[in-house]
């Protein structure tokens, strides 16, 4: 049976765990001990890494690895909600580290703190931020930093192709890096002529499908299938492909796809409030739609027992 390829953030990581925390915090005495599940109760998310790292002087700690393909405006909630968890569950102290791969818009300011405050109570989080970029191709490749080589092509300086080469040169070294030529295909093809890349590299899109980037473009494709207009700016050749493959997934998948989401996650909260979810609701909530589901969601929050959720639940016609 052929092996499912993976090119997400865990796999790129998990080349060099030691060499990445040590660049992501600029200590050379780090090491990487394990990679950590990033799976919580609430949520789960490809993009996420979560690295065990140990310093001769800090002992173990928490390293945060969230990887956007671009900056998203809820970065920072995301960011202190995925801190809680992981001090939460592993009871050591957390470093979170957003890193972005593409620039946004112009005018687009990329913060680094969440603040909250409500009531006269505040929260807040400062993490790190590291925009590619911003960082030396040159010196990636000198370093052979291995999970940052199919990003070469979008580092400062990387638009050149003897540097894109010298990237796929490494790759090609090494058979278990073989699935990344793909990778680095899709972002070469951002600074260099579709039909170069084509002679230069491999272009397999069964194996890009495999990335969490792949699935962020092609969520963004179904997005512009209900929002036309979206302004793009410096794209991939390519990138316009994935998210045509969105848009033809058409507005009724998304829609199924939010709802059975959202009945997931009345499902969890339910589960979590009161301990159990009997057959017979689970039936009852399988066909509602997603305005009644996000109605009884908050329902679900507010109500203090399992019966009384029942007492809001629509009747059968009108499901």
């Amino acid at each position: 049976m052929t092996q499912r390829a993976d090119i997400g953030s865990r796999r790129l990581i998990s080349l060099a765990p030691t060499a990445w925390v040590r660049w992501l915090l600029g200590d050379d005495t780090l090491d990487a001990i394990d990679l950590l599940s990033a799976d919580f109760q609430w949520v789960s998310r490809e993009s996420d890494t979560l690295i065990r790292a140990r310093s001769p002087t800090l002992g173990d700690f928490v390293v945060i690895n969230e990887i956007q393909l671009r900056y998203d405006a809820e970065m920072p909630i995301r960011m202190w909600a995925y801190t809680a968890l992981s001090h939460e569950r592993y009871r050591q102290p957390v470093y979170p580290v957003l890193v972005n791969i593409l620039p946004p818009p112009a005018g687009v300011d990329i913060p680094t703190r969440f603040e909250y405050a409500f009531l006269g109570l505040k929260a807040l989080l400062d993490y790190r931020v590291i925009n590619l970029w911003e960082v030396e191709a040159e010196w990636v490749l000198e370093a052979e930093l291995l999970p940052l080589l199919p990003f070469v092509p979008v580092l400062h300086g990387g638009q050149e192709t003897p540097l894109i080469r010298r990237a796929l040169t490494r790759l090609r070294a090494e058979p278990q890096l073989s699935e990344l030529e793909s990778l680095l295909a899709f972002f070469a093809s951002f600074v260099l002529e579709t039909e170069l890349v084509r002679k230069i590299m491999r272009w397999d899109m069964t194996v890009l499908r495999e990335s969490p980037w792949y699935q962020e473009i092609l969520e963004e494709g179904r997005e512009q299938g209900l929002k036309e207009g979206l302004e793009q700016s410096r794209e991939s050749p390519w990138y316009e492909e994935i998210l045509q493959e969105g848009r033809e997934q058409g507005l009724d998948q998304g829609l199924e796809q939010a709802r059975k989401a959202r009945r997931d996650d009345l499902q969890r909260v339910l589960v979590y409030r009161f301990s159990e979810l009997p057959a017979e609701m689970e039936e009852t909530l399988q066909p509602l739609n997603l305005e009644q589901l996000d109605r009884l969601f908050g329902v679900a929050l507010d109500v203090a027992t399992l019966d009384e959720f029942r007492t809001h639940l629509p009747p059968a016609d009108a499901k």
